[in-house]
């Protein structure tokens, strides 16, 4: 048994070398497919870092009408928090919110001076929620809506502007995750297609070999066990190969000022730290995805061209 696995792995090599030019017009197709792959994959986890960096930041304010008193708004508070599509509630008060307004114009003096002329703080107490999901927004101001003690106390909710934001957000990154994908359905099959030629032709040019081998009763696996070797062959060369361009193209825009435009978007979007943080998991996903296309492209050229 261990010897005829090692006569097929040697099979498989030296059908590797023997079609040399098919062999790396394959492995090219089989990179240039898995770097966009690859690509798309960090790209698309870049997207995912920047979206929720955004959406952390979103929120929904409720103010409150000055005559309601800081323990309704707290108990206002505690039943939001208890709502599945919120992520936290945070209380802020009257005195804080003048603090923050004085804080955020504190070099603007017309507006300094203004706010020292008031006799009274004409900023109202709120509430500022964040969902899990900027898509449960609406969700959260339908049940506050839906409490008619609320309403009462309740002067204004700052959703309507926030809503333009998460609806051009969510189509934003809708669109770029079904562009992506689409193109990488796309790059997969033409890499199936090009190596299910490449081993096709390998079965064609080696036919008469075949021939010899079914007469002299080789098993069906040791015929068509090379082929899948080669296959698999393609797919850990082009993995590799894809890896270390993308690793390549990465360290030199993060690591150098020449594309700083570059440079500063892969760091923005948090791609060299997760590259770095997950190298070998990288490495592995790159392999296995090239490893797929060579054994997918193998079987379906072998099942159509080698029919034993």
């Amino acid at each position: 048994m261990l010897t005829t696995l090692i006569r097929i792995f040697k099979y498989g090599i030296q059908s590797f070398w023997r079609n040399g030019w098919l062999s790396t017009a394959t492995i090219v197709i089989m990179v240039t497919a898995l770097l966009v792959v690859g690509n798309l994959i960090i790209f698309n986890i870049g997207v995912n870092n920047a979206v929720e960096s955004i959406r952390s930041k979103i929120d929904i304010s409720v103010y409150f009408k000055d005559e309601v008193g800081e323990k309704s708004i707290l108990s206002t508070q505690k039943i939001l928090e208890e709502q599945t599509e919120v992520a936290g509630v945070e209380y802020i008060s009257k005195d804080k919110a003048l603090s923050d307004f004085k804080e955020r114009h504190k070099d603007d003096p017309t507006i300094n001076q203004a706010i020292q002329e008031l006799d009274e703080n004409p900023l109202a107490a709120s509430l500022n929620i964040k969902a899990k999901d900027p898509k449960d927004f609406s969700k959260i101001v339908d049940f506050i809506n839906s409490n008619k003690t609320w309403q009462s106390d309740i002067s204004k909710i700052s959703y309507t502007e926030t809503q333009v934001i998460i609806d051009r957000l969510t189509s934003i990154f809708d669109s770029v995750q079904t562009i992506g994908w689409t193109v990488t359905i796309f790059l997969m099959i033409t890499a199936i297609l090009v190596t299910f030629n490449t081993i096709s032709l390998a079965i064609y040019s080696n036919r008469e070999e075949i021939g010899i081998m079914r007469l002299v009763g080789a098993s069906n696996y040791f015929i068509r066990g090379p082929y899948l070797i080669t296959g698999v062959i393609y797919g850990l060369i082009a993995g590799l190969i894809s890896f270390l361009i993308i690793w390549l193209y990465i360290w030199l825009n993060s690591s150098t000022t020449e594309f700083y435009t570059l440079s500063q978007l892969l760091l923005e979007l948090g791609i060299p730290k997760y590259f770095h943080a997950n190298f070998f998991k990288v490495l592995g996903y790159q392999l296995i995805f090239g490893v797929i296309l060579g054994i997918a492209s193998s079987a379906i050229a072998i099942s159509r061209y080698l029919k034993i």
